[in-house]
């Protein structure tokens, strides 16, 4: 944590996405090139306004979803794992370093239950409790006791009472069924919880005694979590804000934010915070330079309420932008939008929720990255944003500004 006083995380990480993309070209994945497509322009209205998946698809249902940075995975209804994208850390857990522009299935296991994706390392958990990860490991972001990266999904410990999990670029975190919480990988800004030692930690460590802990979230080198008394804790680096206590420094330990008991869901984008609380209102803090806040100017160092809504249901951050959707079944993004990760069938940056079409059927699982994947109510999945090496599963390397739905094979 000797850096805990240098600002800008995020430009690093930014930095590392960029260079695992130079990367994977180097070792020679081509990367086509890159148009936008904002869907059936002509019909006036994309697919997934229109609210009807393309009747040629036989699409099976979907879960989960989890996007990292340049891939994404998703869970069927049957409890198999199917992901696709970037792979140059053996990220997608197929056993190769490949890249795959439609889902390719990730073994025979039909009892997946939980996904979480981040730059370039995935983590599950099986209906047995059981956790699992894969991909890139040079922080022991894995867990298993090494720093080597993994191709294929290895088993963390011999735990069985694994409830969720949280995966970010340097560190891992995850709730057990006896509200225990575990962190592991990189603790050079404090995010693992545990005070400033150690510095890494290549297998799950206990945050604290505590036995009520409900959901975590990781950030880039923040963590968040809620009890089951509704509190809200975070620690690690706050840069620009993103643990939301006022202050622009770091916390090595869990510290409430603020005093209230009301909070229902929190998400960590890579400096910058979203959470729901029980009366339907989204309150954002953190880096803002492209409005992923959804108000205010400049950094905001504590909760900032956005808009007046009361309808909202779940958040999801990502790099520099957030999603949400609403009681009502409604999509909104905010902030970066380079990649059309908004959404909105623009690459123009947001600084409020703008809405993702018209649909009325979108459900609560939603993930965000430079790309975004989200379900509907009849469980099809719908991706857009960046596309670079086919995270969004549709067989090319053209990004789109709209959602556009994967064919996941039935």
């Amino acid at each position: 944590m000797i850096e805990h006083r240098e600002g800008r995380q995020g430009t690093r990480w930014r930095r590392a996405a960029r260079s695992a993309v130079a990367a994977a070209a180097a070792v020679g994945l081509t990367v086509l090139a890159l148009g936008f497509t904002t869907g059936a322009a002509t019909a006036g209205a994309s697919p997934a306004d229109r609210g009807t998946p393309n009747a040629s698809l036989a699409a099976a249902s979907v879960s989960r979803v989890a996007a990292g940075d340049l891939h994404t995975c998703a869970i069927r209804t049957d409890g198999a794992l199917w992901c696709w994208g970037n792979n140059f850390y053996g990220q997608l857990g197929d056993g190769t370093t490949t890249q795959r522009t439609a889902p390719v299935r990730i073994g025979d296991a039909t009892t997946w239950a939980h996904i979480d994706a981040s730059m370039s390392t995935t983590c599950g958990v099986r209906t047995d409790g059981t956790l699992w990860c894969w991909g890139s490991n040079h922080n022991g972001q894995l867990g298993d006791g090494t720093t080597t990266k993994r191709s294929s999904p290895v088993r963390i410990g011999n735990g069985t009472t694994w409830a969720s999990v949280s995966t970010a670029a340097n560190h891992t975190c995850a709730v057990q069924t006896t509200g225990t919480l575990w962190c592991w990988g990189s603790n050079r800004h404090g995010q693992l919880g545990t005070g400033a030692t150690p510095h890494l930690a290549s297998a799950p460590v206990q945050v604290g005694t505590a036995t009520t802990w409900a959901s975590v979230t990781t950030g880039y080198a923040h963590t968040c979590a809620i009890r089951t008394d509704r509190t809200l804790w975070c620690w690690g680096s706050s840069s620009d804000g993103q643990l939301g206590l006022g202050i622009r420094d770091y916390r090595a330990t869990p510290t409430q934010v603020g005093t209230a008991t009301t909070w229902t869901g929190v998400t960590a984008g890579y400096v910058h915070t979203c959470a729901v609380r029980a009366d339907g209102t989204l309150w954002c803090w953190g880096e803002n330079g492209y409005g992923q806040v959804g108000g205010g100017a400049g950094f905001q160092t504590t909760p900032l309420q956005v808009g007046t809504a009361t309808t909202w249901a779940r958040v999801e951050t990502s790099v520099d932008s957030s999603c949400a959707t609403r009681t009502d079944g409604s999509l909104w993004c905010w902030g970066h939008n380079a990649s059309g990760q908004l959404g909105d069938g623009t690459t123009t940056h947001r600084s409020t929720p703008t809405r993702v079409g018209s649909a009325t059927t979108w459900t609560d699982s939603i993930a965000a990255s430079y790309h975004a994947c989200a379900m509907r109510t009849d469980g099809s999945l719908w991706c857009w944003g960046d596309n670079s090496f086919g995270q969004l599963g549709d067989g090319t390397t053209t990004h789109r500004s709209t959602p556009a739905q994967v064919a996941l094979p039935g």
